[in-house]
């Protein structure tokens, strides 16, 4: 018998526990068969190597393990560690004598890009060596960014969010009879999904948000004005959604232009305050009302809006990694695969982590429209399915009822 290992890693999402969840039911129903013990990395890929692991069998009630479903972030904790591009580093060998120690025969990583630059990295590894331990991958990431799967965990219910949000935004900008303008900035660093739903608030024809721009197409300061001032011809109070990663011709971050940004441990430039840019802009350039709201971290955190979809796709997620694990397959990622619209069905597959690690998958150009500020109907028919059902999240005092980390 052999001990699954499971972490996440990265930014987590309103279900990425529930992914954890369907991984440690799953790997409990192999006990005595299978599986020994089910250990779970506390921070990430960074901290096992520093030897923090928990036992989850002793972490977990049968209460709080179906309280983990609908507890926010990441309850083992996360990290934004690259390993090493070369795999003759020493931290391998010190990583695989670990896992050896601990009779680990299954590592399950929850992520997203990076997440699964660290199954690769791992399992090319285990293979160089002839390890017979096996490294899967399970999707996690509000951006959607994800290839070879139709969607990913955690996007349903960050759009269900953004689009109850936004709707409530646009009730509360109506109410005055003057011009305004609120700018709600999203995130979507080079990808525009999360922004993209925010056309799911409109209950009508003409309703806000009247103006959504993405980051797959170049934004130009004078064009958004001139679109702003036309929006004024038919509608008094405004709202416009703005990815954080809306760029100019010149690849430069309109967010650059207000501020000087830092880099995380990939390299990634970390994003903020576009929509204040542009809020300055339009007041400066127009004299009118203008208020900016930052979404933030809201968006990956808020359980009030989980997606039954997305819920119970997570948790299917999670099981299908253990059972993939079990049956041989390594250096692989767990993939939906859409195979009815009406009604919305999915199917779990694998893809080769290889082919997905480093690589983006941006909304198609064909879903933007040709004015480059809004989406099209097939954006809104392939993120509808996504967000619905309605989750019941249990409630002590009034407030929901989290489960911590010991």
């Amino acid at each position: 018998m052999k001990n699954i290992l499971v972490g996440q890693s990265g930014g987590p999402t309103a279900v990425i526990n529930s992914s954890l969840y369907g991984v440690i039911k799953q790997g409990f129903l192999y006990r005595d068969e299978h599986i020994e013990h089910v250990y779970g990395m506390v921070n990430g890929i960074e901290g096992f190597i520093r030897g923090d692991y928990l036992d989850m069998e002793k972490e977990f009630s049968t209460e709080t393990l179906e309280q983990l479903k609908t507890t926010p972030a990441a309850y083992l904790g996360s990290c934004r560690y690259k390993l090493p591009d070369s795999l003759d580093d020493i931290v391998y060998s010190k990583l695989f004598a670990r896992l050896n120690q601990m009779n680990i025969g299954y590592v399950l990583y929850i992520g997203g890009n990076d997440s699964m630059d660290t199954v690769s990295k791992l399992s090319r590894y285990g293979s160089r060596i002839n390890s017979p331990i096996r490294f899967i991958g399970v999707p996690k990431t509000i951006d959607n960014d994800l290839t070879l799967t139709d969607h990913t965990p955690g996007f349903g219910s960050a759009a269900k969010y953004v689009a109850s949000t936004v709707r409530e935004i646009a009730i509360d900008a109506s109410i005055y009879n003057t011009k305004s303008v609120t700018i709600v900035e999203i995130m979507g660093r080079h990808a525009g999904w999360l922004t993209g739903a925010s056309a799911l608030a409109r209950q009508f024809e003409g309703d806000n948000p009247v103006l959504i721009y993405l980051p797959e197409t170049d934004f130009d300061e004078n064009t958004f004005i001139k679109q702003i001032e036309k929006a004024f011809e038919t509608k008094k109070n405004l709202v416009v959604c703005v990815s954080e990663g809306i760029h100019d011709s010149d690849q430069k971050f309109i967010c650059e232009y207000g501020n000087s940004i830092g880099t995380d441990n990939f390299g990634h430039k970390m994003l903020a305050g576009c929509g204040k840019y542009l809020e300055n802009l339009l007041r400066s350039k127009l004299g009118i009302k203008v208020r900016s709201v930052e979404l933030n971290v809201t968006q990956r955190s808020c359980t009030a809006q989980i997606s039954m979809t997305d819920l119970n796709e997570a948790i299917e997620a999670g099981s299908y990694a253990v059972i993939s694990a079990l049956h041989g397959h390594t250096g692989e990622m767990v993939a939906f695969r859409r195979i009815s619209e009406s009604p919305y069905k999915v199917v779990c597959t694998l893809q080769n982590v290889d082919d997905i690690c480093n690589q983006e998958k941006t909304v198609p150009i064909q879903w933007i429209s040709e004015n480059h500020a809004d989406v099209t109907e097939e954006f809104i028919t392939y993120t509808r399915p996504l967000i619905q059902g309605n989750v019941t999240v249990p409630v002590k005092d009034g407030l929901p009822a989290f489960v911590y980390r010991k």
